[in-house]
């Protein structure tokens, strides 16, 4: 039981987090926030900008709400029954986790030629506002993730992962504290790859929009946007693919020792997370 938690833990937090919000209704409003860059904290757009951007916004959500939403129920419907009938494996795992990266991908690519287009029509001051604003992102994680010794970054990361694993189980007892810690400290000195490859990503993006008048622009971004982990450090690949081991093997034996509250806890949460996509009005509109 507590591996189907761990798991599904895991895989909602990360879909979540990808939508940059823990509210799944305001996380569909701001859809082009899946793509991995924030539009809001790296560009000024200006009003005309804006307002085509929402527009075409508009379209995206009409095509995600009527393609792609009812998939997301379904989804959440195995990931329950993982749960239910204690059927959740490692490779039950990785096939959810696959599945949910599918998805994404498959948004970001429908969402990618407008990102291209309003890339295009940048003015040389807002590209060196973008340019500026990663410099200061990257400064700002460097600070926050790597400048605490290691022993303290892996504290903070077992603080982090405490608070999310209390949101969707409930209080963790000291055996499973103590398995996060032990999680925690097998992914070492992970938050200098991540930062390392992130700094990477944004270099490449500021280097591709810098030439967005030239005709391989579009390939470059649907790169960029679409296909990034073959962008990825070979550090930072190395290392994801065992931050993905390590978190697999950790949701599995957090549900190993989980208990019926904490259980039941989760089964609500994917039925929130489940009811929150359902009551969306444009999915009742393509249902009726």
């Amino acid at each position: 039981m507590s591996r189907w938690l761990t798991r599904t833990a895991l895989f909602i937090a990360v879909l979540l987090t990808l939508t940059a919000c823990s509210r799944v209704g305001l996380a569909y409003r701001n859809l082009d926030l899946i793509i991995p860059w924030t539009l809001n904290d790296y560009l000024e757009i200006n009003g005309e900008q804006k307002d085509w951007f929402n527009e075409r916004l508009k379209q995206h959500l009409s095509w995600h709400c009527t393609t792609q939403l009812p998939g997301y129920l379904d989804w959440l419907d195995r990931l329950k029954t993982m749960v239910q009938t204690n059927q959740v494996t490692d490779a039950a795992l990785q096939q959810r986790t696959q599945e949910a990266k599918a998805a994404i991908a498959e948004t970001a690519r429908e969402i990618t030629p407008s990102a291209i287009q309003l890339l295009q029509g940048l003015s040389d001051e807002q590209v060196a506002d973008m340019d500026a604003a990663f410099v200061k992102d990257q400064r700002k994680r460097q600070e926050e993730y790597l400048k605490p010794s290691l022993q303290e970054q892996i504290q903070a990361r077992s603080k982090r992962m405490e608070k999310r694993l209390n949101d969707w189980l409930g209080p963790i007892n000291e055996a499973q504290r103590q398995r996060v810690m032990a999680w925690s400290t097998a992914l070492g000195d992970q938050n200098q790859q991540w930062i390392a490859n992130r700094a990477h990503w944004q270099n490449q993006f500021s280097q591709a929009v810098a030439q967005r008048h030239s005709p391989d622009f579009p390939q470059r971004i649907e790169q960029l946007l679409v296909n990034r982990e073959s962008l990825w450090t070979p550090a930072y690949r190395e290392a994801f693919s065992k931050t993905e081991a390590q978190a697999r093997s950790l949701l599995i034996d957090l549900l190993a020792d989980s208990t019926p509250p904490q259980r039941e806890r989760l089964l609500k949460k994917i039925d929130g997370v489940k009811k929150d996509f359902s009551d969306l009005k444009c999915l009742k509109s393509a249902r009726s």
